[in-house]
């Protein structure tokens, strides 16, 4: 069977293959310099997948070190977190980006993702740890029963994907970039909390980092290029030491070699620690939908309705397998899609290599902890770009779309409300129960808006005699 791609001036007739078996087809008019079935050499594919770890580490670690605090740990237990975090990363990146099982079962969409820890579940966590007495044994039973729940949904998918056209899935995947750039101007700044916030030498900082990853991105070669973002995060890095900005001595007090142990902390399967976590995964499952978009959108993928299945039924399996190993439920990071278009690599070998290093650096903590010393004003700086190419990828959706008065009001609903919760959380702070989860986030709220109008709104029927 054969199948015709490119524009009505240019065809060109490919085999057809399947997704997740033996590839995709490339594009001829494509961008990218590695494509989702490209595997560059292997010293290239480290470098790449060990960028990608960087641009993640902050939120994979920064959940487990909140949940710590909550749970009252001491640093050997803190410690434990964060590596098994690291672990469960690791091994769900792999799962997503490879895609693995029958098609009846098939966990993964097989495009380049990084999977982790999840701040959606942080107020619940609270909840069960301390208010409803659960401890960590029953946040750990709650999330697992919780990710049978994601897993279950995710069989619903397939006919829910009529309701996600063109001005859904542009407007939603422009908020991804959108409401993650005050995270990155938070970096920019030295962090939320730190001492030197908005300082003039992290703005400095963040400034040459962006300028390194511009310029090489724009003028360095098909080698270069795709480690643009590696190589400005490791200059900034290296500027920072003179500076006094790392501190060494946590490497020192790290641990050599740390080994996951399965239900460490005990586990606790009673329905009641399940409930606070039901409306965390009705929202990881509109956002993953939104993250497999944007990732289709930016590898210059077209993904089946299947393929957007299997993406949010590895977010359920890896929220099961992560508290089994003492880490929490994990959900696909929309932030290294921004990497895919800025570095021109789609290359799902490099997310596995990715999901290899996670799991190796959760073996040797120093290893882990020489990455988390990082000042935050050098990820700033390769975060806007990354962030603001999200939001661009959601424009060029957006810009093949017929903007009749309809579509218009559903991106402009959309966009407003998204970016209204976005920067103004606390005025849905109050709403009750699983209505308050659903809009805790920018990009939940927003692509609950614009599926609601897109199924409300009638498209009118165009008379071509009508004159305006």
């Amino acid at each position: 069977m054969e199948e015709r791609i490119g524009n009505p001036e240019r065809k060109i007739v490919l085999p057809k293959k399947k997704r997740g078996e033996g590839g995709i087809a490339p594009k001829p008019e494509s961008n990218l310099i590695y494509q989702v079935d490209d595997k560059p050499g292997f010293f290239l594919m480290t470098l790449l997948g060990f960028q990608n770890i960087l641009t993640a580490f902050g939120g994979i670690v920064a959940v487990p070190l909140v949940i710590s605090g909550i749970a009252g740990f001491g640093v050997a237990d803190t410690s434990y977190m964060i590596s098994a975090a690291l672990l469960g990363s690791g091994v769900v990146s792999i799962i997503q980006s490879k895609g693995i099982g029958p098609k009846w079962f098939r966990v993964g969409a097989g495009l380049p993702t990084i999977m982790g820890t999840d701040f959606g579940f942080v107020g619940p966590a609270n909840a069960v740890i301390n208010t409803m007495g659960g401890g960590i044994a029953g946040y750990f039973g709650g999330t697992m029963m919780g990710a049978v729940l994601e897993i279950s949904l995710s069989y619903f998918i397939k006919p829910l994907m009529k309701f996600f056209p063109p001005a859904v899935t542009g407007t939603v995947i422009s908020l991804m970039g959108l409401t993650l750039m005050p995270v990155a101007f938070d970096w920019v700044a030295g962090g939320v909390g730190s001492a030197n916030y908005g300082s003039l030498l992290n703005l400095t900082i963040a400034t040459i980092v962006f300028l390194i990853i511009v310029i090489l991105n724009h003028y360095g070669s098909s080698k270069i290029g795709p480690a643009a973002v590696l190589i400005g995060i490791v200059v900034g890095y290296v500027m920072c030491i003179p500076l006094g900005m790392v501190d060494f001595g946590q490497v020192t007090r790290a641990n050599w070699f740390a080994m996951p142990q399965l239900f460490k902390y005990g586990v606790s399967f009673d329905l009641k620690f399940a409930i606070p976590f039901i409306s965390g995964y009705l929202v990881t499952v509109i956002e993953t939908v939104g993250v497999m978009q944007t990732i289709g959108a930016v590898t210059e993928t077209e993904l089946t309705d299947d393929d957007i299945a299997n993406g949010v039924r590895a977010d359920g399996v890896g929220s099961f397998i992560g508290p089994a190993i003492g880490s929490g439920p994990v959900a696909t990071f929309s932030q290294n899609a921004g990497l895919i278009p800025l570095t021109r690599n789609a290359s799902r070998s490099v997310a596995i290599a990715a999901g290899v290093l996670l799991m190796l650096m959760s073996f040797l903590p120093k290893f882990a902890t020489l990455v988390s010393i990082m000042p935050m004003a050098v990820l700033g700086g390769a975060g806007v770009l990354m962030f603001g190419n999200v939001a661009a990828s959601g424009v060029k959706s957006l810009s093949r779309v017929n903007f009749d008065n309809r579509n218009l009001i559903i991106v402009a609903a959309g966009l407003g409300v998204g970016l209204g919760v976005a920067f103004r959380p606390e005025v849905v702070a109050g709403l009750p129960g699983i209505l308050g989860g659903l809009f805790s986030s920018g990009i939940s709220a927003g692509t609950i808006v614009t599926l609601f109008l897109n199924i409300i709104l009638k498209e009118k029927p165009t008379l071509e005699s009508e004159t305006i």
